[in-house]
C-alpha cells in the first residue's frame, strides 16, 4: 500500500461510518411518522428473518400516521406480529389487507432518552472514525520504516496531518448532523 491508497483507505472508511451513522438515524423517532421509523424491522416471512421494506409499501397518511401496504396479503399478520416485537411500542392495527401504525405523542422522558442514544450513537462512530486514523496511521509508520518503499519522514508526516484532518473533517460532520438531530428530537 502506497501513502495515496492509504488516504483513499482512510477517507472512504469514515465515509462508510458516517453513512452508516445517517442510516441509523433515520430510525430514531421523532415527533412526526416517517417510513424509516419501521423500514428495517425483521419480520418472519416463511421462515427467514426479512426486513419491512422488502415486504410491503410504507406510505405517511397523517403526520402521526404510517400506513403498511403488504406486496403479499397472507404476510400481514407476520408483519404485524414483527412489529409488535420489534421494541417500538407501536400497536399494528389491521385493517383487511393493510396495517395501520398510529405514533403517540413522546413524552418529555422518551424524548430525552432519544437524545441521549443519538449523542451515544455519535460517540460511537466517533471512535470508529478514530480507529481508522489509528489505522492509517500505523500503515504510514511502517511505510516510513520499510526502506524499500522510500517514503522520507517528512512525507510521513505530511500524510499523518492530512488523516488527521480528514478526521477533523468528518468529527466536525458528524457534530452537525447530531446537534440537529437532537434538535428534532427534543422540539415538541
Amino acid at each position: 500500500m502506497d501513502i495515496d491508497e492509504i488516504l483513499l483507505d482512510c477517507e472512504d472508511r469514515m465515509d462508510k461510518a458516517v453513512d452508516h451513522l445517517s442510516q441509523e438515524l433515520r430510525g430514531i423517532r421523532t415527533g412526526r411518522a416517517s417510513p424509516a421509523l419501521v423500514e428495517f424491522i425483521k419480520v418472519d416471512y416463511y421462515g427467514s428473518m426479512t426486513d419491512l421494506r422488502q415486504l410491503a409499501s410504507i406510505t405517511v397518511p397523517e403526520s402521526t400516521q404510517l400506513l403498511v401496504k403488504p406486496y403479499d396479503a397472507s404476510a400481514v399478520a407476520a408483519i404485524a406480529k414483527g412489529i409488535q416485537g420489534s421494541g417500538l411500542g407501536l400497536n399494528p392495527v389491521v385493517e383487511d389487507k393493510q396495517i395501520r401504525l398510529v405514533l403517540p405523542p413522546l413524552s418529555r422522558d422518551r424524548r430525552e432518552q432519544l437524545a441521549a442514544s443519538v449523542k451515544q450513537m455519535s460517540e460511537q462512530t466517533k471512535v470508529a472514525i478514530r480507529n481508522v486514523r489509528r489505522d492509517a496511521n500505523k500503515h504510514i509508520d511502517q511505510l516510513e520504516k520499510d526502506k524499500s518503499s522510500k517514503v522520507t519522514e517528512d512525507q510521513a508526516r505530511d500524510t499523518k496531518d492530512e488523516v488527521d484532518k480528514l478526521t477533523k473533517r468528518h468529527e466536525k460532520t458528524l457534530d452537525g448532523m447530531i446537534d440537529a438531530k437532537r434538535k428534532e428530537v427534543l422540539e415538541n
